[in-house]
C-alpha cells in the first residue's frame, strides 16, 4: 500500500489552483514545466475530433517542439489566421473549427518540420 507522500502530494489548493507535483508550485508559476519540452518523434500531426464536444469539431495541433510560451504564441497566430478561438492545453492546440488544411499550411511555412494529417 502506497502512502500519501510517494503518491505524489498535494494537486490542488483553494489558493492557488492545480499545483505541480513536482516543484510543488502554482502551474502558473512553476519553474520546472517550463524547461521541459515534450519528447516525441519529430513529426507535427493535425488532426480533426469532435469527442466530449457535443459533436462541435476542433482541429488539434500535437507533437510540436516548442516549450510552454513558444507554443502559446503559435497558438494564438493559428488561431488568428483561422479566423476562430481555440486553446493550448497539455502541449496540444486546440483550434476550434474544422481548419485543418490552413493549418498543415501554416506550419509548413512556418518552419522545417513534418507536418502531417491525422486520422481520416
Amino acid at each position: 500500500m502506497k502512502n500519501k507522500a510517494s503518491a505524489g502530494g498535494l494537486v490542488y489548493s483553494t489558493d492557488a489552483g492545480r499545483m505541480c507535483p513536482v516543484c510543488r508550485k502554482a502551474v502558473a508559476a512553476c519553474s520546472c514545466r517550463k524547461q521541459l519540452i515534450p519528447a516525441g518523434d519529430g513529426i507535427v500531426r493535425v488532426s480533426r475530433e469532435t469527442k466530449g464536444r457535443n459533436g462541435k469539431g476542433v482541429t488539434l495541433v500535437k507533437g510540436l517542439p516548442l516549450d510552454a510560451e513558444a507554443l502559446n504564441q503559435l497558438g494564438k497566430q493559428l488561431k488568428t489566421a483561422c479566423g476562430s478561438g481555440g486553446t493550448v492545453k497539455d502541449g496540444v492546440i486546440e483550434v476550434q473549427g474544422d481548419h485543418c488544411e490552413r493549418v498543415i499550411e501554416l506550419l509548413k511555412a512556418k518552419a522545417s518540420w513534418t507536418v502531417k494529417r491525422a486520422g481520416g
